[in-house]
């Protein structure tokens, strides 16, 4: 089965950027459809965003779109998850995720143990 590890986050001014990146390891990791929950405190976790290994296709949660961009790279089989003008709001605990594509958004078989992301204004 595929493992995930997370690196990156950290601190971040509001309007500032930051990226979180994803390494999937072990199993058939391509044959996953990758993508980033977060969760913030108090909360229940959330879908972000998600990318097909194959053709790239990405999809958004509307409160992130032309602010974060999801990204691959196969070779180093690499998830990374850009945030632009970062806001109070995106701050969370953000979890990799592996699992397979639905209509909805994903169906997760797999998380990461997440990385804190904090957004001060």
């Amino acid at each position: 089965q595929v493992q995930l590890f997370e690196f990156g986050g950290g601190d971040v001014e509001a309007g500032g950027s930051l990226s979180v990146s994803c390494l999937a390891s072990g199993g058939a990791f391509s044959d996953y459809y990758m993508g980033w929950f977060r969760q913030a405190p108090e909360k229940e976790r959330e879908f972000v965003a998600a990318i097909r290994w194959d053709d790239g296709v990405a999809r958004y949660v509307d409160g992130v779109k032309g602010r974060f961009t999801i990204s691959r790279n196969y070779a180093k089989k690499t998830i990374e998850l850009r945030m632009n003008n970062v806001k109070p709001e995106d701050t969370a605990v953000y979890y990799c995720a592996a699992g397979a594509e639905t209509a909805q958004n994903m169906v997760v078989v797999q998380w990461g143990p997440g990385t804190q992301v904090t957004v001060s204004s």
